[in-house]
């Protein structure tokens, strides 16, 4: 697996060279194009499968529906994808599910232009993706330490948050303008070359075996491992409960942006798709930001200061009495969302040995399927007192969190010499995951 990133100049510090340096890695180039036309799929498909949903039931409880299909098994096998990705050659691992995933809209696309596509088939589908997701993405994350190696890691994992925002923000609304000016089976016909571009990409890159472990622990001792290296881990454990703080109390105010724009500032869908837009070019933007300064080692730091930032311009943002200054506090908020989750996940890829990689990868994916929680009693807040008090305070409670967490978990204070030790070659949290 060395072999795989021998040569790789590290990370330079300053300008936009730096700011792109794994992209010189001929393999990560492969990697991240597989990535970008994989996501950009995924995403698109999102909502076209949401209005195909609509229009095959007429009634806004598919979506929902469409929703948890997806949802529920990502929370359920997310784990035991961790342990495959540590037991199985990755990149083979990736291009099944990839493969899976353009069988899945060639049926669909068949089923459509045939006539004979029903509701049922979509949740199906859906639910195929939500058994396929959990394989694939610890893998694609643990491929990319394979590829640049630990002192390349904050650089390629900047980008790949990068590409996965910029995928959020475009990948709607080309598919929805596709939709309107083509139809629907244009639209599948698109994705399902793009799926094709990402498992062609993918056949690029060299094969990635997993670690060497022990042959007589059975999957479900090593998904104990996981767990385990985890618990006794003070410094990836305080990283992974610290995410989570965000993610339950931050973060759902994505689903009520369409609320600040019909009821608060009554700018119409046209406004809702600005603030998505403002949003996601605020997270695409952050992505840059850690990408631009990946060869600093100062992780602790930047995160803490991108946490409490994200903080306070929520809260300016949940109190702006004018859409016009709503809009760059957004891009603000997303900005600080995206640089604490970047610096936050590679923190924990730096410290993590690669024998634990994929199981490790696997119970952070599982963090982020904790925010439809976050979403329920933020929503409910927001009926009963309006949306501006239930995001403003969503702010404050995830600011006080935070403080009491960097208070209590003193383990955070080793995330600096442990990272600072991998950009070194060396793993000092690597026994734990035996």
């Amino acid at each position: 697996m060395a072999a795989q990133h021998e040569g790789m100049a590290p990370p330079r510090a300053g300008g936009w060279r730096a700011a792109f340096s794994s992209l010189d890695h001929q393999q990560f180039r492969w990697l991240y194009g597989s990535n970008l036309a994989f996501f950009f799929a995924m995403n698109g498909q999102f909502v076209v499968r949401s209005i195909l949903a609509h229009d095959l039931t007429g009634n806004a409880t598919s979506l929902g529906l469409v929703n948890l299909m997806v949802a529920l098994p990502m929370l359920i096998i997310s784990p035991f994808g961790g342990v495959v990705a540590d037991r199985f050659e990755r990149r083979k691992l990736i291009m099944i599910g990839q493969a899976t995933l353009l069988v899945n809209e060639l049926i669909i696309f068949t089923l459509l232009v045939t006539g004979l596509l029903e509701f049922w088939h979509l949740l199906v589908v859906v639910f195929i993706l939500g058994c396929t997701f959990p394989f694939v993405m610890p893998a694609r994350q643990s491929i990319v330490a394979n590829i640049v190696g630990r002192e390349g890691l904050p650089n390629a994992m900047a980008l790949q948050m990068g590409g996965m925002n910029a995928a959020r923000v475009a990948a709607p609304v080309t598919a929805g303008l596709i939709v309107a000016f083509a139809g629907i089976r244009w639209m599948y016909l698109i994705a399902t070359v793009l799926y094709c571009v990402a498992l062609f990409s993918m056949t690029r890159v060299h094969k990635s075996p997993p670690p060497p472990r022990d042959e007589t622990v059975s999957p479900l001792g090593e998904l104990a491992v996981g767990f385990r290296y985890v618990a006794k881990t003070p410094p990836v454990r305080a990283l992974m409960l610290l995410s989570i703080v965000p993610i339950m109390f931050a973060m759902p105010f994505q689903t009520l942006l369409v609320v600040f724009a019909e009821d608060v500032w009554k700018v119409g869908e046209d406004g809702f798709g600005v603030l998505q837009a403002f949003a996601g070019i605020g997270g695409i933007l952050g992505s840059i930001f850690v990408a631009w300064h990946g060869g600093e080692r100062h992780h602790l730091r930047m995160m803490v200061a991108s946490l409490f930032a994200f903080a306070g311009t929520l809260f300016l943002f949940a109190l702006s009495p004018w859409f016009l200054l709503a809009l760059p506090l957004v891009l603000l908020t997303d900005v600080c969302a995206s640089v604490f989750n970047t610096v936050n996940s590679t923190a924990v890829n730096m410290i993590i040995p690669d024998a634990v990689r994929g199981r490790v990868m696997s119970l952070m994916m599982m963090s982020f399927g904790l925010t439809p929680l976050g979403t329920m009693p933020v929503s409910a807040a927001a009926d009963a007192w309006g949306a501006p008090a239930a995001v403003a305070g969503s702010a404050v409670a995830m600011a006080i969190i935070s403080v009491l967490m960097l208070v209590a978990f003193r383990s955070l204070r080793d995330v600096e010499r442990a990272t600072a030790a991998s950009h070194d070659g060396l793993s000092p949290f690597a026994a734990g995951a035996k």
